[in-house]
């Protein structure tokens, strides 16, 4: 084994955990300001993760402050938002992600993509990473259906 692999974080570690998820939040706040998101502040923690996977952060509104106007996904997979006006749950955010980049995969494999929205990184190699984007996505979905990873909530 070479030596990059034997220094892995532990992620049960509760630092190593801390770490990744502080590294995550500067990724959602950059992010944010690249989209020209207008948003309040970022949870300090994200709402719900699997670290070193995916982190769901609930993302303040800028007009009604106090309330969670956002939800961003990030982590080993392409970061993305939606707006938490119907989604009061980082369950649902992960589930209404996993269904737009499935919807986004099939339009892209039938020649169109969707107008919704648009991933950068897939419209420059769109069917080399639309396999890719399907497994996050199918992840995903399977990781919101899951009780056992939401028992807590």
């Amino acid at each position: 084994m070479s030596k990059e692999h034997t220094h892995l974080p532990n992620y049960e570690n509760p630092a190593a955990d801390e770490s990744w998820c502080a590294d995550r939040r500067v990724d959602v706040a950059r992010y944010l300001a690249a989209e020209g998101v207008e948003h309040g502040r970022i949870g300090e923690r994200p709402a719900w993760h699997v670290a070193p996977y995916v982190s769901v952060w609930a993302i303040e509104s800028k007009l009604r402050p106090g309330w969670i106007g956002w939800w961003v996904i990030c982590g080993d997979l392409p970061t993305d938002y939606v707006s938490a006006g119907d989604i009061r749950h980082p369950r649902a955010a992960l589930q209404a992600i996993a269904d737009r980049w499935l919807r986004y995969s099939q339009s892209v494999r039938a020649g169109a993509a969707p107008a919704e929205f648009s991933i950068a990184s897939v419209e420059r190699a769109p069917l080399e990473l639309v396999p890719l984007l399907e497994a996050r996505a199918e992840m995903l979905a399977d990781w919101a259906q899951d009780d056992s990873l939401w028992a807590g909530e």
